[in-house]
């Protein structure tokens, strides 16, 4: 059972600090540790980022999420970052650790990848992104 929480909009720096906010509370809330409640809001912290930097306003999306599949029933967080901004030319550039358009530190995509247990991006030049971020409890 998918069970949408909230759904920040980023347009500003107000919106990465919102957004890393409501996952920081609801990643406790479902029971995740302090180890993994800063993994997740870093996490959603580098996805808004990129949405204020290379999109200028998209969308934050939390989710409770259930691996009804696994015998324990674990429970997770799935995070969906949106924009319709001017989308990933080379998908597979972003994903090389150090590779930054920015003047970030590259920890970027692969860095949210390696935070997370579950990850996708979607992206189509012109149309926009979509990337799908999830972390389930131990």
């Amino acid at each position: 059972m998918d069970n949408l929480q909230s759904a920040v909009e980023v347009n500003n720096e107000w919106g990465i600090v919102a957004a890393r906010q409501a996952g920081r509370d609801l990643s406790r809330q479902i029971g995740f540790g302090n180890v993994d409640q800063a993994r997740i809001t870093t996490a959603i912290s580098e996805l808004a980022r990129n949405i204020y930097l290379y999109a200028n306003r998209g969308e934050i999306r939390l989710e409770v999420v259930e691996d009804t599949n696994n015998p324990r029933a674990r429970r997770g967080i799935r995070v969906t970052a949106t924009d319709e901004g001017p989308g990933i030319q080379n998908i597979r550039q972003v994903m090389v650790d150090g590779f930054t358009t920015s003047s970030g530190l590259g920890a970027g995509l692969p860095g949210v990848k390696r935070l997370m247990d579950e990850f996708t991006i979607d992206s189509e030049v012109g149309v926009g992104t979509t990337i799908t971020a999830t972390k389930w409890t131990r």
